[in-house]
């Protein structure tokens, strides 16, 4: 009665609920209510697997602009505006509808890629199934803007799920195209300056003006979803980031538009039999207007019971039904529940300019974000942005590189592990360190050097991990001093890689004899 009053009670509240004429959410054990929702634990092989690796990657690869270009390209006067005018024509003219045909992903090897991810230690893999852009990188019955039909004429997600299955490792889709109801509002718009000033932009297209046209028969309003009033200060080009969770004025969007991504996605889970998805929304997708994401995701746990569904700014209650993820970021803290990091070595979409200044980050800045994060009870998730033929560069190849050496050797140190008595010491450990909405504070630990130690354990092995090689091969971990509070009397320790080094626990600190470097980024001591 209890569960049936709280279904009631959730049915009753939402703005914008789900019609379920298509697909019809899994029942069984766990209903659409975070009541039902908090019986589902993070399984034990996510807690073990500790490192994904993300293929983010889509049309928006295409011009190399960067993230969100299908949307800054509507807005006049940016960076991506500029680019796409001068090499393909202005926004009234040519839109990202034509920029689609030039995804042809020619180059692209599934297998080839799983395989090397997997090399460099990813223990689960993850792909975009839609993203804001509101493409489907699938044969989509609900979604006639696909890949399949329009650009690489390929099931993107169907070649992507047969490679990890053959890897061997578990799959992980994002969605991202619930936010295309305001995420393309500039595509409404028109110059203000110039000589196609008033001349509005491609935004306002409809079936009936692609006759003769490349794109006849699709209609552009399915693909933009601008047939609605603007959101409240939609000019303002950051109103977007204030209205995420669909408050302070964003346009409700309609029943159908919800409906329909709700559709697309247990389209996907249904065919592609996904062990984790993402979303890039506050806590669900139209939370809390519609119960769609809380549906999404109780299909998701009756179909696969060992699934994880990511979320995020979560509060305490909502943390116990599904997995916190933090964006390019971290908490500067053990937390008790399971959590994800997603992050990229670069732009969350290929971006020619971050390759030309070298803005990459490199393996040995990785590693330390892997480390810190594991400390403290959490994966990371990271994207190599690949090119729109499907290739990454050679400087992002140097960076995978890097990483399967450090992984081959000191893996051990991170999968499998938990949680020491404490995450770690030393300046960066010491910091308070906040997260900025949904995360963007990894800056904050971008200076990490030999001071900073990160601790996990892995039955009675305490495996503690430097931040870099102190120059006079004298590592000092304060925490393990003789008498330490953690109870923690050292017999062995061994530097992975190379065998036992010299150590002796004084009052200051578990000193630590280390050799002449052995990696280029970090040594990793394997404590017992």
């Amino acid at each position: 009665m209890l569960l049936l009053a709280a279904l009631t009670t959730d049915a009753q509240q939402w703005k914008v609920p789900v019609t379920g004429a298509h697909e019809q959410m899994l029942t069984g054990k766990y209903e659409p209510t975070w009541q039902s929702l908090r019986q589902h634990q993070t399984p034990q092989w996510f807690r073990d697997a500790k490192f994904g690796i993300w293929a983010h990657w889509g049309p928006q690869c295409v011009e190399g602009s960067g993230d969100w270009m299908a949307r800054s390209l509507y807005m006049e006067g940016s960076r991506e505006y500029k680019w796409h005018v001068e090499h393909y024509g202005h926004p009234s003219e040519v839109g990202f509808k034509d920029i689609l045909p030039l995804f042809k992903a020619e180059h692209w090897d599934p297998e080839a890629l799983v395989e090397r991810y997997k090399r460099c230690g990813a223990q689960y893999f993850f792909v975009l199934g839609n993203h804001h852009d509101n493409f489907d990188l699938w044969d989509s019955q609900y979604q006639p803007w696909n890949s399949k039909n329009i650009g690489p004429k390929r099931d993107i997600l169907e070649e992507w799920a047969r490679a990890a299955k053959k890897a061997g490792l578990p799959l992980g889709i994002s969605f991202h195209a619930d936010h295309a109801w305001t995420w393309y509002e500039p595509a409404q718009r028109y110059d203000l300056n110039g000589p196609k000033a008033g001349v509005y932009y491609d935004g306002h297209l409809t079936r009936d003006d692609g006759k003769g046209k490349w794109w006849e028969g699709l209609d552009p309003q399915l693909l933009y979803r601008q047939n609605h009033p603007l959101s409240e200060r939609s000019w303002w080009n950051g109103a977007i980031h204030d209205q995420w969770d669909w408050t302070h004025g964003a346009a409700t969007p309609s029943q159908e538009f919800v409906t329909n991504f709700y559709d697309r996605t247990l389209d996907a889970i249904n065919r592609y039999h996904p062990d984790l998805i993402y979303f890039d929304v506050t806590v669900l997708p139209f939370y809390d207007i519609s119960d769609c994401g809380l549906r999404i995701a109780t299909h998701l746990y009756n179909k696969n019971p060992q699934s994880v569904v990511f979320g995020k700014i979560l509060n305490d209650e909502q943390r116990q039904a599904l997995t916190w993820d933090v964006e390019r970021g971290a908490p500067n803290h053990i937390v008790a529940e399971p959590w994800q990091t997603c992050n990229c070595i670069g732009g969350w979409h290929y971006n020619t300019d971050i390759y030309e200044k070298n803005r990459y980050k490199t393996a040995g800045q990785v590693v330390k974000m892997l480390v810190d994060i594991v400390s403290k009870n959490g994966n990371l998730l990271l994207s190599i942005p690949l090119r729109a033929d499907g290739t990454y560069d050679e400087k992002e190849a140097k960076v995978l590189d890097d990483l399967e050496a450090w992984m081959t050797v000191n893996g051990e140190s991170i999968f499998g592990t938990r949680p020491w008595k404490v995450f770690g010491e030393g300046p960066v450990a010491e910091k308070s360190i906040a997260l900025n909405a949904q995360g963007f504070n990894d800056g904050q630990y971008a200076n990490m050097d030999y001071r900073d130690v990160r601790f996990n354990q892995k039955g009675s092995v305490l495996y503690a991990t430097a931040m870099g090689w102190p120059d006079d091969h004298r590592l000092v971990i304060k925490t393990l001093k003789r008498g330490n509070s953690h109870g923690r009397k050292v017999s062995r320790v061994t530097l992975l890689g190379y065998g036992r080094v010299k150590s002796q626990q004084t009052a200051d600190g578990l000193i630590v004899t280390l050799p002449d470097p052995t990696n280029a980024i970090a040594p990793v001591l394997k404590i017992q």
